[in-house]
């Protein structure tokens, strides 16, 4: 019998443990001689991530498949066929050195093949890939200069096996992938850019000749960004997007560029980690593709993009292909991703994951409601409604349920229609959710993402605001009860909003960005990736340096509309404790309820298990005090004033 009772109170079988055990998730999957590998993260194991084949683990703890190249990493391993058969090369996030191991050796026993660094986390490697013969891994090599967070130089290297030294092979940019080689040995390819330019708004596509110190550029510009390029024979095949949505172009030796399927899709996007595969060849002018995270197939010689027919409507980007076998990671509104292997000449689906044993029935999970709404200036917001959802309960007939706006940690990123037990966990009590793809979010196209160009603190503050409020006009929510959570980018536009509309009674604000004038290359505040970000974002420094302290929640404080959660890892270099230390420090005693929470060993996003449950908990017995009412079983989180 279904009861009636206070959104909010409803009591839940998802804990926040449920929560923490789905939180690992599942990244780089790929092929090698017919068999699946993936890297596993591991919440239970401190957070580590584990290599796996085939549902095997490799490599026992405290190894961790992990690097800290540009701060949110890249490819962290690569099989080489080697004369003595497969060898594995990986990073390890302990030291950041490459080791070598043998998959097949009942006790794997890595070796390091790369130099300790003089200083911890000194020398990087990311975007690991075969070198000729299984002889050398080829990557990125990140090599810190100086004491400063941008004292970074970076090259494209070749590691020996043999544990020799590393060769050069290019530094033709400031930010590199990983190279390429051709089939034949010849040649090798590779992606760069510089700043202040991101790796969505300007990219050049490199090729030179092996052994050679002159390479030519073959597509990309400063308003084209190529995110992809693999070989097919002597041609390349490259995702870029001079008509404004990354579309998939073949370059034949001679310069030529053809695009295999205009379309106004994005088949494509953005290069947050280096090493992200959205397309893979299947042979025959055929190509796996990615359509806005949907499977489909790209036919050259009709110049179609058709859709797979399966059950799972978002796949990662990290697509393997073999014999018409697919492998790579897959979700749906009720199932988290899972690595899964798709056979496109039969249709089956085979999932190579199990779900956590500790996920509750579908009927507790909740299906997202795709919509669009009106922004302010007019245009299409794009958002994803998470309604209050448990068979057990429902809602007095006079009460409309809180509703909380997340924000994804772009601000170039997006949310999609998946499972996140985060948000399940919230819904499950009668915490309704709305996931906002503001100005800015990629799978739009250019001119979308261009929208918050100058105007980030702005443009997605106010579409959240307008989803929010379009919610309570429509009665689906409580207008006296909406607030906002994110993190990342995400907790700047959380904050953000917090200190400049009235649409929110609290915020939830993570790992965040709070002044602009830190995040800068002469703050110093921030790693040497986003060090120019903002510059696109808000303005040119120091020219915009009124602007910067104009938008910069640290500088709003006093406008505060409500109170806050602000939780940070004290090990984050991209968004570091300091900015979040300062906003406390002057939210104390001003009499706002507030709370934060930090935690030891967490960079940036928390992965320890024991991080999760308490910062899900804390967020839920947040908005109960905010919102009034009392969430069951969990501990009431101390506020300050």
């Amino acid at each position: 019998m279904v009861k009636i009772a206070p959104y909010g109170t409803w009591t839940s079988p998802i804990a926040a443990a449920d929560a923490a055990a789905a939180g690992g998730g599942l990244h780089w999957v790929d092929l090698h001689a017919g068999r699946a590998w993936w890297a596993e993260g591991r919440p239970a194991e401190g957070g580590r991530v584990a290599l796996v084949r085939e549902g095997r683990d490799l490599l026992p703890p405290p190894w961790n498949v992990r690097n800290r190249v540009h701060e949110y990493g890249g490819r962290p391993w690569v099989v080489l066929d080697t004369a003595d058969g497969p060898r594995v090369a990986f990073t390890n996030w302990d030291d950041q050195r490459v080791y070598l191991f043998d998959p097949d050796a009942a006790r794997p026993d890595p070796v390091p093949i790369t130099d300790a660094p003089a200083r911890h986390h000194g020398v990087r490697y990311a975007d690991l890939t075969a070198g000729p013969a299984g002889t050398e891994v080829w990557c990125v090599r990140e090599t810190v200069t100086g004491d400063k967070r941008t004292d970074i130089r970076r090259d494209l290297v070749a590691i020996p096996v043999d544990g020799s030294a590393p060769r050069v092979l290019a530094a033709s940019h400031h930010f590199m992938t990983g190279p390429r080689l051709s089939p034949d040995g010849t040649r090798f390819a590779w992606i760069g850019w510089d700043h202040p330019n991101m790796p969505w708004d300007g990219t050049e596509l490199c090729v030179a000749d092996v052994g050679s110190s002159e390479h030519r550029v073959v597509a990309g510009g400063p308003q084209e960004a190529v995110c992809q390029v693999e070989w097919d024979g002597p041609d390349l095949l490259a995702l870029t997007d001079p008509d404004g949505w990354w579309n998939l172009f073949r370059i034949t030796p001679d310069g030529t560029k053809t695009n295999l399927a205009p379309c106004e899709e994005e088949l494509g996007g953005p290069m947050w980690r280096l090493g992200n595969r959205w397309f893979a060849p299947l042979g025959g002018g055929r190509h796996l593709v990615l359509r806005s995270g949907a499977l489909a197939v790209l036919d050259e010689r009709t110049g179609t993009v058709t859709d797979v027919d399966n059950d799972l409507p978002v796949w990662g980007a990290h697509l393997a292909t073999h014999d018409g076998i697919v492998v790579s990671s897959a979700a749906g509104p009720r199932e988290e991703a899972a690595v899964v292997r798709l056979d496109l000449s039969t249709g089956e689906l085979t999932r190579l994951t199990e779900p956590p044993a500790a996920l509750p029935p579908a009927d507790y999970l909740p299906v997202p409601a795709e919509r669009v709404f009106t922004g302010p200036d007019g245009q299409d917001v794009p958002a994803y409604v998470y309604p209050p959802t448990n068979p057990d309960y429902a809602g007095p007939d006079d009460e409309r349920p809180p509703y909380v706006v997340h924000v994804h940690g772009g601000p170039t990123g997006r949310s999609a229609p998946v499972l996140d037990v985060d948000i399940a966990y919230l819904t499950s009590r009668g915490i309704g959710v709305v996931a906002v793809n503001y100005g800015g979010s990629t799978g739009y196209g250019r001119a979308f993402r261009e929208r918050l160009r100058g105007q980030w603190g702005v443009v997605d503050v106010n579409d959240c605001a307008a989803v929010a409020q379009a919610l309570a006009d429509e009665g689906t929510a409580d207008p006296t009860r909406l607030g906002i959570r994110g993190g990342s980018a995400g907790g700047w536009t959380s904050a953000a909003s917090m200190t400049s509309v009235k649409t929110y009674r609290c915020g939830m604000v993570a790992f965040p960005i709070l002044d602009l004038r830190g995040w800068t290359g002469d703050g110093g505040e921030t790693h040497d990736f986003e060090s120019r970000y903002v510059e696109g974002l808000v303005g040119p420094w120091p020219q915009a340096a009124d602007l910067y302290a104009e938008r910069s929640p640290s500088h709003r404080v006093d406008r505060l509309a409500g109170p806050v959660l602000l939780l940070q890892g004290l090990e984050d270099e991209i968004c570091p404790p300091e900015q979040a230390d300062r906003f406390v420090a002057a939210l104390d005693g001003t009499g706002i309820h507030h709370a934060y929470l930090t935690f030891e060993g967490e960079q940036h996003g928390f992965r320890k298990a024991e991080s999760i449950i308490a910062a899900l908990e804390a967020e839920l017995s947040f908005y109960g005090q905010v919102f009034g009412f009392t969430p069951p079983d969990v501990p009431v989180l101390p506020l300050r004033r």
